[in-house]
């Protein structure tokens, strides 16, 4: 079934153990008390890994031959599919489904346009983005020159919300509301 709404996409990216994904759980929780109907995409970077759990039964399935194999019960479903290729951001967001409002994904620094750094000084004095690049910085290092765009501290994800209902879900309908 061919999705006719594709949510606006927005990428948390940043060096490896920068702090993303504790700041993605703020702000997932930030924005889906807000009401909106957020989902999340995490760029697993070892392309060669299986994402499915070994030893499982899913995983066995799949290490018998099948091409797809799917984990379903009354509340979940999970699909784990063979690929030719890489998928971009936005086929992964087109198969995530209309039923969203907004797409947050870890990573994807190389083919996302909407991106939030997230950057600490304990990790990296330096960013990964170039100018133009983000369209925010979250960090706890005051020195760091952003590129002259808005800077947040670590723990403010209800401002990166403000940020992004305002550039991306402005006028848009919750699904939730």
């Amino acid at each position: 079934m061919a999705s006719t709404h594709i949510a606006p996409i927005v990428s948390v990216v940043g060096k490896s153990d920068s702090g993303k994904t504790t700041f993605l759980e703020k702000l997932i929780a930030e924005l889906t008390g807000r009401g909106w109907r957020v989902a999340t995409v995490k760029h697993h970077a070892h392309g060669d890994e299986d994402v499915d759990v070994i030893g499982k039964d899913s995983w066995r399935h799949r290490q018998a031959g099948a091409a797809v194999s799917v984990v379903a019960s009354a509340r979940q479903v999970g699909v784990v599919r063979e690929l030719q290729r890489e998928l971009t951001l936005d086929e992964i967001a087109e198969m995530v489904g209309d039923d969203v409002d907004l797409v947050l994904a870890e990573g994807y620094k190389r083919s996302c346009r909407n991106m939030i750094e997230v950057s600490r000084v304990a990790r990296s004095e330096t960013l990964v983005c170039g100018p133009g690049e983000a369209i925010a910085i979250v960090t706890d290092n005051e020195a760091l020159d952003p590129f002259g765009l808005p800077l947040y501290g670590l723990d403010e994800a209800d401002a990166v919300a403000d940020l992004i209902e305002n550039k991306f879900l402005s006028g848009g309908d919750r699904h939730g509301a």
